[in-house]
């Protein structure tokens, strides 16, 4: 976990962020406390909803890396890996919105409860609104606990900008990510493809990123 100095630290000194650090906002506060409280939870299911980009699988490898485990997704849930899943105490199943298979997942829930086993779940769109066909399996994802992620805040995008500045070796005034800041969506894939759309007119153009090139790429955004 960093806070916003440290980020402006380790952006001045080395290029580029380890998979282990992750940065707490309000945005994603109660789902990196409740992954960390484990065995405590009130629940045996968790889902973890959040848009793309928004760290579901990053909170997922900070998981593992304390408390161990096993990851599945929906192509590789299969009546084989419902047997294999026997030794492990925590089950993570990725990308339940994507197309899965309902009789297994509805099997898992029951693997989960019989053998008291925890099961984190990650998704766009909270469990409670996947329309599911099976009604017993409905009926199941009602006993979850719910931890979403929300749109990042301003202090969570700034650290997401760094982050994504430092991978592509850019350095960038903060008056610059303020700017950016203030003018491109709240959204953690925008961040992404913006940040990528800044360098590559950087790139092309052979010059540093300044507010002529922001103010290109995001006019390049509006069309």
């Amino acid at each position: 976990m960093k806070n916003l100095n440290q980020l402006l630290l380790d952006f001045n000194h080395k290029q580029n962020f380890k998979d282990d650090d992750f940065y707490v906002s309000k945005s994603n506060f109660y789902t990196y406390e409740l992954i960390n409280k484990w065995p405590k939870w009130e629940k045996n299911f968790l889902n973890i909803s959040g848009e793309k980009y928004s760290g579901k699988t990053h909170l997922v490898n900070i998981f593992l890396n304390k408390f161990k485990g096993v990851r599945l997704d929906f192509k590789s849930l299969s009546d084989e890996s419902l047997k294999n899943i026997k030794v492990h105490q925590n089950i993570i199943l990725e990308d339940i919105d994507k197309n899965l298979n309902e009789r297994l997942l509805y099997a898992l829930f029951n693997v989960i409860d019989q053998d008291s086993k925890f099961l984190i779940m990650t998704s766009i769109n909270p469990i409670s609104e996947i329309k599911f066909r099976l009604e017993d399996l409905r009926s199941r994802t009602k006993n979850c606990l719910l931890a979403k992620i929300e749109k990042p805040d301003d202090e969570l995008m700034f650290a997401l900008i760094l982050k994504n500045l430092s991978d592509r070796q850019i350095i960038m005034d903060k008056k610059l990510i303020n700017f950016i800041i203030k003018r491109i969506d709240r959204s953690y894939g925008k961040i992404f493809e913006f940040i990528y759309k800044i360098d590559m007119i950087s790139l092309k153009k052979k010059k540093s990123i300044d507010f002529k090139i922001i103010n290109e790429a995001l006019e390049n955004q509006s069309e």
